[in-house]
């Protein structure tokens, strides 16, 4: 029988968080010769509006019992959805019964205000990893993670990471061989390196209403002090111990994470656009010497800095 995927769309979802893996589940089902059983439910079926205000049009909800693999979408509309009730007991009833639970980008909140993440790893988008946080810390969220998977649940990263998650599915159902001529199909990497870092900054992670924005202004062009959390709480006027408890709170990192962002950001600017040596990109963006600074590119964007200038 074929695996019944089931994409959970509402009012102002990301039409791309359906779409996108939509596309690599039935381009593989294809190249595999057996095709899965796509369908795109919502609480109300019928024309559904997504974020763009484009329509999709949603079947009611599946029966649990029918469902492999629920995709939950994300998008503006996720704080509504993640609190209506009949969404959540739904997810928890899929839960209960399904191979695989899985959210695409803000996705995320509507597992874990049903509980089911509770004590799990997951991501989500960038953007939204401060939120995150301070609204689920019972979950364990890693913010710089394309896909995670933590049993039978699985979460990715913003928008088009979806289609990262989906290929790893595909992988898992019909082979690596499989997932690779999808992601052939699709244009696009079949693991691409790195995690979602690489495409944002973390002061618009903050946005406007953070309280540490001056200062992780200071820190950006500050980059080549050593930047303790000493240095980061004299800036801000705080004891070190309340501005680390303070900034991890409102950050979802800590201190010295968000300062390795910010080296990482610069540095990898730095690495492909400017013909300055490594040894002087290291100096002025605070790792010292190259082989930290190869370190952390290769933690972070799975690929040294030699490499992603080459590539550049």
């Amino acid at each position: 029988m074929a695996r019944t995927i089931a994409f959970l769309a509402y009012p102002g979802f990301q039409i791309l968080d359906v779409t996108g893996p939509l596309a690599a589940f039935e381009i593989a089902g294809r190249c595999a010769r057996q095709p899965y059983d796509i369908r795109v439910m919502a609480l109300e079926a019928g024309p559904v509006a997504s974020s763009s205000g484009v329509l999709l049009m949603a079947g009611p909800l599946v029966d649990p019992a029918q469902v492999d693999t629920l995709v939950v979408a994300g998008g503006d509309g996720v704080n509504v959805a993640s609190a209506e009730p009949v969404l959540l007991d739904y997810a928890r009833a899929v839960a209960e019964r399904a191979r695989r639970v899985t959210s695409v980008c803000s996705g995320t909140f509507l597992l874990a205000a049903a509980g089911l993440l509770d004590g799990r790893r997951v991501t989500t988008h960038w953007y939204r990893t401060s939120s995150f946080a301070r609204r689920f810390p019972q979950v364990r969220l890693e913010a710089d993670r394309i896909f995670i998977r933590d049993g039978a649940y699985w979460t990715s990263a913003g928008i088009t990471a979806g289609i990262d998650l989906a290929l790893a599915l595909v992988a898992e159902d019909q082979g690596e061989a499989i997932a690779r001529r999808t992601a052939r199909q699709l244009v696009v990497p079949y693991r691409r390196q790195g995690g979602q870092s690489q495409f944002s900054t973390l002061l618009e992670m903050q946005g406007a209403s953070s309280r540490f924005g001056d200062l992780l202004a200071w820190v950006r062009d500050n980059l080549s002090r050593p930047l303790t959390v000493e240095d980061l709480a004299a800036q801000a006027a705080m004891s070190p111990r309340n501005f680390a408890r303070a900034f991890a709170a409102e950050q979802g990192v800590t201190p010295a994470k968000a300062v390795e962002q910010l080296r990482l950001e610069v540095a990898r600017d730095l690495v492909e656009e400017s013909p300055a040596s490594l040894d002087r990109i290291a100096l002025e963006t605070g790792f010292g010497d190259t082989e930290r600074m190869r370190r952390a590119f290769i933690r972070t964007f799975g690929a040294p800095p030699q490499a992603i200038r080459r590539s550049a």
